[in-house]
């Protein structure tokens, strides 16, 4: 290997908390012993380079930083820039509100932004746990439009609801409508964008009265009220080294996640041509030619395009990478 090669980068989180999460809870602290900010921590940024809330390496180093110092040794030969991926820890205390995102083309007249396709893996969830996973089956768009403007009938007997529990993994492309409901614990690998268009936020206001702001017109141009879709069946794969079980969870046109369960120094193969971000849900070790950390749970590592080969050993861990295209 290459003295060039670089290292894995274990990644220190940014946060967001309190009033900007207000549906968040501390479930980040008791799975995963985490110092959260504020008992209403609904997301942890693993790996982000959104402005102001990047992500760094255990030195303070922001990642959009290590980007300008490594670029291609970092990012890959072959990745889309700016840095197209996002991944998140998300603790749900109680239901987020009724939202959509928009496809690239959209975001990027309206917003100026990347659209935002996104999947979810179930890591805990409470016995009566659900997400809502599109609209109900018949509903046109013009009856959407009069319950959320007119308020003609309950907007939330217009919603599909999935019951979920640890381990099922959904994706949602863009124009999806959806929420996370109370009680659930995930982890969220979607394209770097923070473009949300909120339809409903259950009526729900703060101390003072004021309730959330919504985007009705846009959510309702975006929507794609015809999606709908189940967990997602993972496919299992062949290991190549170690022992234990691989599955491919998700492969979009964004980006590709593995699960590794039960594995004893399970080869991860360096890619020149993109990253990847592991992250141990269970503790674990990864080793390499010239190194090896061992992790707590809820740990992110991110692997270098031009790394090395690593070796992991933990009883759940998973791995998000560019789409290959």
């Amino acid at each position: 290997m290459s003295a060039k090669a670089l290292a894995p980068i274990k990644m220190l989180p940014a946060y967001r908390f309190g009033s900007m999460t207000p549906w968040g809870g501390d479930s980040l602290k008791t799975l995963f012993n985490r110092d959260i900010p504020d008992p209403k921590t609904g997301e942890s940024l693993e790996v982000s380079c959104l402005d102001n809330l990047s992500s760094t390496d255990e030195n303070g180093t922001t990642l959009k930083k290590l980007i300008e110092l490594y670029e291609e040794r970092l990012l890959g030969t072959k990745v889309d820039k700016p840095f197209p991926l996002l991944l998140k820890l998300i603790s749900a205390r109680d239901k987020l509100s009724v939202q959509v995102h928009p496809d690239n083309d959209y975001a990027l007249k309206k917003e100026k932004k990347l659209g935002k396709t996104e999947a979810w893996l179930i890591l805990d969830a409470a016995p009566d746990a659900h997400i809502v996973y599109g609209i109900k089956k018949g509903i046109s768009k013009e009856k959407l439009q009069n319950a959320f403007l007119n308020r003609t009938e309950d907007i939330s007997s217009l919603l599909r609801y999935v019951p979920v529990k640890a381990g099922d993994a959904f994706y949602i492309p863009a124009g999806t409508v959806h929420a996370i409901g109370a009680g659930i614990t995930l982890y969220e690998i979607q394209q770097s964008s923070d473009v949300t268009y909120r339809f409903y936020d259950w009526d729900r206001a703060d101390s003072l009265g004021n309730k959330r702001e919504l985007h009705i017109e846009d959510a309702l141009n975006v929507s794609n009220i015809k999606f709908s879709d189940n967990a997602i069946v993972p496919k299992t794969l062949p290991l190549k080294e170690g022992s234990g079980k691989l599955e491919e969870i998700f492969n979009t046109p964004y980006f590709i996640t593995h699960r590794y369960t039960d594995c004893q120094n399970a080869l991860i193969e360096n890619t020149p041509e993109y990253f990847k971000m592991l992250t141990f849900i269970s503790p674990g070790t990864i080793s390499w030619e010239s190194g090896s950390l061992n992790l707590n749970s809820g740990d992110t590592v991110l692997l270098p395009a031009m790394g090395f080969d690593v070796f992991i050993s933990s009883k759940l861990a998973v791995v998000s990478m560019p789409s290959k295209g």
